[in-house]
């Protein structure tokens, strides 16, 4: 049995035990009977890049006081559990999304292995993620949203729930793959298209901005500006959505993308099944 297996193993024997309830000598607990209201502890799937190679990830990621519940290594790819999802990861920091906070409690992290970025002459550039990398992280992230029954638009990045304060996991990490394998919903291109011209011709005020970011879930005040909180939320928005031009700035390709995102049927969903059928998704907040 390789390491990667023996690790793997040490894991799955490690979560199992730290999940099995214990009765301490003398006390006894009637399991027999299950209440019907209540679902699971992890209401959020974060994603981060760890901005550090395999090893360094691996270091901070279990010596330090930050921590997640999974590392996805680059090379080769694996996955390595490093904390049980019954128990909460330092990962989060300050947080908020869709109105909830101190996401640490609520959610379940999940580094990858990956550079970020380096600031050169020519501006700042991002690193790639291999592909093996995104199959892995997508398989991972799949498991996790259907035994939590995470909802769809609860699968966000680091960048979302700390807009200004974090970039992770970039403007290069294949949010759109995430889609097409039915992860998360996807704005409708065609009503995206179709908005384009009413939004060069009649730009939104920040106001208009500011109320839409707040519907997708970011964490931006009302102030009527576009303040420094609005142009973050605005640059985290257009690194998933439009990758090409993550400025912060609010053209009319952005107000169209939010208007869809915030739009009944706007967003869909590529259901499973060969077909690959897409339906039309609305966020239940």
């Amino acid at each position: 049995m390789n390491k990667t297996l023996l690790s793997a193993a040490a894991a799955l024997l490690l979560s199992a035990c730290a999940s099995a309830p214990i009765s301490p000598p003398g006390l006894q607990i009637d399991r027999s009977y299950t209440a019907v209201g209540q679902d699971s502890r992890a209401q959020f799937l974060i994603l981060h890049y760890t901005a550090l190679n395999w090893e360094r990830s691996l270091q901070v990621l279990t010596t330090q006081q930050v921590s997640a519940h999974y590392l996805v290594r680059d090379e080769p790819p694996s996955i390595y559990q490093l904390v049980d999802e019954n128990r909460r990861a330092w990962h989060a920091g300050l947080s908020s999304w869709g109105g909830h906070t101190h996401l640490n409690a609520a959610s379940i992290g999940i580094e990858i292995v990956n550079a970020g970025y380096n600031d050169t002459p020519k501006g700042r550039v991002y690193v790639p993620y291999p592909q093996a990398q995104i199959d892995s992280v997508i398989a991972l992230v799949k498991d996790i949203a259907a035994r939590h029954n995470i909802r769809p638009e609860r699968i966000v990045g680091h960048s979302d729930i700390s807009p200004g304060r974090k970039q992770d996991p970039g403007p290069l990490f294949p949010w759109r793959q995430l889609a097409a394998a039915g992860v998360i919903p996807w704005p409708d291109a065609e009503q995206v298209n179709s908005k384009l011209a009413l939004y060069q011709s009649l730009p939104p005020d920040a106001s208009w901005f500011q109320d839409k970011l707040a519907r997708v879930g970011y964490k931006v005040e009302r102030s009527g500006t576009f303040d420094a909180a609005t142009i973050a939320a605005l640059s985290t928005l257009q690194t998933k959505y439009r990758p090409s031009d993550y400025s912060g700035f609010g053209d009319a390709e952005t107000a169209a993308l939010l208007d869809v995102l915030t739009s009944p049927n706007g967003m869909w969903m590529i259901k499973p099944g060969p077909e690959g059928r897409a339906e039309p998704y609305t966020a239940r907040w």
